[in-house]
């Protein structure tokens, strides 16, 4: 028994409450415009924002609307998985590195909203000073750097494989323009620099305080130093080479429903931040009237094998799938029979916004550095779903070089209690082997090998990958259900939620990160790597509510998330440390020191059970009876 479905944000709807355009909401948008022009008129000439000099051939420009009356009071449904025309919005992602912005191009007409802004300014040095460098030169230099401090620190897992040298980060926060509340102005201008339509703002609002005026659910602002030439995970004596980053992450609208259509004779892009207003970010904009693809993206994917007579597949079955990319209007992005290979995307040579892991040269960091950018296409199956529950056993490095090796396990039932692997394309052994692999070709079908010790039950094949086009940048999952063993469907007990409790609209699961409101399955993938311990769910979920302070209860109230004490009784290292930032002097001399800000140690023994009699609920949590921690 198969069963396919879509969960993404390529597979979503997100219908935008009415109350996003009343009065309410629509004063706290004069306020902020009002504020903000205001602060513009001091530093910049007014007439570029004013209206004043909208260029003669530009849509409506006898009577240009102001920023508000270009806000839409109606319902309105973004999807991102149907066919699209010049009048359906669509997320616009924006970027700007070190003062210049990143030329994009755009089918020609088209209707956005802004969904997605990244900054970054950053320098190279020899000198180890943090972030002073960037304190005195380059883009951000002129922002108030007053209360930097810094809030972690934590060397990547593994060595350079050439160098055996590691790289240490240490990341900061609460500068005070990471912490104060400011606004962006986005324009669009003509080739002679004159506005084309009325300018947007927009509220950027800050990390740790949500508000209805917000206009994006993430916003993250912050520094890293990152020490390239350190002898261990702990030690960077006479480090030479540093690099220091500032960073700007926006994404997700929370009011999609503000569009704006690119004028005809449009050709720049413009941002300006009102926490340093003379420094506007130009983007030069190529309008294509008839792109070879639409928007949107689906990820399609189907059993080749057929399963037996009852609809099932046994144990110790090998089943082959395949994959089709496609854009909304359902469009194979790729030829059937092949994907494009690494260095073909890479190189842009690919012209249909199919993306693979980027992480080579655009670093992620769970967090704190540009998880959405990391942009990896991977399968996985796991199961089964009654016995589905965070995967603890790290999965070695050398498994994803072995070249006899096209998928990878990862969760173990002997000692996870369920079985996962995973298959990246294009397959690990190309991907992480190096360049030299990079023109390897890269198969649209693969097998996934059922254990011979399989329980019965349904099994989930989760595929997730991210498309890039035509300035959309989106993440889409795709979901399909088998029956190995019995054709009863099974179902995965869910100890944590409702999540749609904070999230919800355009920041639902559905929507961010890979863009799959399934929660029962994300853990087949999301295994502790040698390389990247962080993996589980709940060492993300908790590192990240910890950090952002946007839960809205004390962090010791766990039944805000988890439904039930047991679901906290299960005490390791990195269930606990990666949410504290220490532990008592009695558990570093039993457990060892704290190397790694996620969760605790980079060994197996962060994810054991390491007590059955301590720690077994939370100490101010309502989630049963705490029990006295001992010595």
């Amino acid at each position: 028994m198969i069963d396919s479905s879509g969960s993404s944000d390529a597979g979503a709807t997100t219908v935008l409450p009415a109350s996003h355009g009343g009065e309410a909401y629509m004063a706290q948008r004069r306020q902020v415009s009002i504020a903000f022009y205001a602060a513009f008129a001091a530093t910049v000439a007014g007439a570029a924002l004013s209206g004043a000099c909208v260029s003669a051939d530009a849509e409506d420009a006898s009577s240009p609307p102001s920023p508000d009356e270009s806000v839409g009071s109606s319902v309105q449904a973004i999807t991102t998985n149907d066919p699209t025309t010049r009048q359906t919005p669509i997320g616009l992602a924006l970027d700007v590195d070190n003062g210049a912005g990143t030329a994009i191009k755009v089918r020609a007409g088209q209707t956005f909203f802004l969904n997605q802004v990244d900054l970054r300014s950053w320098l190279d040095t020899d000198v180890d000073e943090g972030l002073g460098g960037l304190r005195r030169q380059g883009d951000f230099a002129d922002l108030s750097w007053r209360g930097l401090e810094k809030a972690d620190e934590s060397a990547l897992d593994a060595p350079d494989a050439t160098s055996g040298l590691y790289t240490n980060r240490r990341f900061y926060l609460n500068a005070q323009w990471m912490t104060q509340r400011s606004s962006l102005i986005f324009e669009q201008l003509d080739a002679r620099g004159r506005p084309t339509s009325a300018p947007m703002v927009y509220d950027v609002g800050v990390d740790q305080d949500r508000k209805d005026s917000d206009a994006f659910f993430i916003r993250r602002m912050r520094g890293i130093q990152w020490i390239f030439d350190c002898v261990s995970r702990t030690d960077c004596t006479g480090a030479k080479s540093f690099r220091e980053e500032a960073l700007v992450e926006l994404r997700n609208e929370m009011h999609p429903d503000r569009t704006f259509s690119v004028a005809s004779s449009t050709t720049q892009f413009r941002l300006t931040w009102s926490l340093h207003p003379s420094r506007r970010y130009t983007m030069a904009v190529t309008q294509d009237p008839s792109p070879p693809y639409d928007y949107g993206f689906k990820i399609d994917v189907k059993a080749l094998t057929p399963p037996r007579h009852d609809g099932t597949y046994a144990p110790g079955d090998k089943i082959k799938f395949q994959i089709a990319l496609r854009d909304g209007a359902g469009h194979r992005l790729h030829p059937e029979g092949s994907l494009p290979t690494y260095n073909d995307v890479h190189n842009g040579r690919v012209d249909s916004g199919i993306t693979y892991y980027q992480a080579f040269f655009d670093a992620t960091t769970t967090y704190y550095r540009r998880k959405h950018r990391e942009r990896m296409l991977m399968s996985t199956l796991e199961g089964p779903a009654q016995d589905i529950q965070p995967t603890r056993t790290v999965v070695p490095g050398a498994l994803f070089f072995d070249r006899t090796l096209d998928v990878q396990p990862t969760a173990l039932p002997e000692r996870d209690g369920f079985s996962g692997q995973f298959r990246t394309f294009p397959t690990s052994h190309d991907l992480f082997g190096g360049a030299a692999y990079w023109d390897e070709p890269v198969p649209d079908t693969w097998e996934f090998p059922v254990p011979s010790n399989a329980k019965p039950g349904t099994y989930y094949v989760t595929t997730k990958g991210r498309r890039v086009f035509r300035g959309q940048d989106i993440p889409a999952t795709q979901v399909v259900k088998i029956q190995i063993g019995s054709p009863k469907p099974t179902q995965t007990p869910l100890g944590t939620g409702p999540c749609n409790s904070c999230h919800s609209g355009n920041s639902a699961l559905g929507v961010l990160l890979h863009a799959n409101a399934d929660r029962a399955t994300c853990t087949g993938c999301h295994a502790p790597l040698e390389f990247e311990f962080e993996g589980p769910i709940y060492v993300r979920t908790h590192f990240i509510h910890s950090r952002s302070n946007r839960i809205g209860a004390a962090l010791d109230k766990c039944e805000k998330c988890h439904i039930t004490p047991e679901s906290i009784q299960r005490t390791s290292k990195s269930a606990c440390l990666s949410c504290h930032k220490s532990y008592p002097a009695s558990h570093v001399e039993k457990f060892g020191p704290i190397d790694n800000m996620y969760v605790g140690a980079t060994s197996q023994t962060s994810f054991d059970n390491c007590t059955s009699s301590c720690h077994k609920t939370h100490p101010g949590s309502t989630l049963g009876t705490t029990v006295a921690a001992t010595p």
